[in-house]
């Protein structure tokens, strides 16, 4: 039996074009599979050994604490349309204040302050989709 050479070098040129590991030809009693093993390559990190090891970094904490969403939905920072906020910047809220709704499946899920605290900032916008852990507010 002889081989198409043609055939297994178009098929290779799909393997490369397509970004496919294996492909198989079947026509009548011929059948030409043609496949490609992957091969990763490991990257190592190039360490710059000329740095200067004294150097000062400077650490800065931050003092002021953040609210997350405890759920995946969208955030609403109003009770309804055009109504008044539950937070602004520069409020004081309390443990328990509702700081804005997420809703999730057509449930609207208050989201209470987890502690006191002076609004530094709102995160998210106003039917911005938001996700689980994500800060909606911080305050200081």
């Amino acid at each position: 039996m002889k081989i198409n050479k043609n055939i297994i070098k178009e098929l290779s040129g799909y393997l490369e074009e397509f970004d496919l590991t294996e492909i198989e030809y079947t026509e009548k009693d011929v059948k030409v599979k043609v496949s490609k093993s992957r091969v990763t390559k490991n990257i190592e990190p190039s360490i710059d050994l000329n740095e200067d090891k004294t150097k000062n970094t400077e650490i800065q904490t931050d003092s002021s604490k953040k609210i997350t969403s405890p759920i995946i939905g969208t955030a609403y920072l109003a009770p309804e349309p055009g109504g008044k906020k539950f937070i602004e910047i520069g409020q004081k809220v309390k443990k328990g204040d509702t700081v804005m709704i997420v809703e999730a499946m057509k449930t609207m899920n208050h989201v209470p302050s987890p502690i006191d605290g002076l609004v530094k900032e709102i995160t998210v916008e106003d039917g911005q989709p938001v996700e689980f852990g994500q800060t909606i507010a911080i305050l200081d």
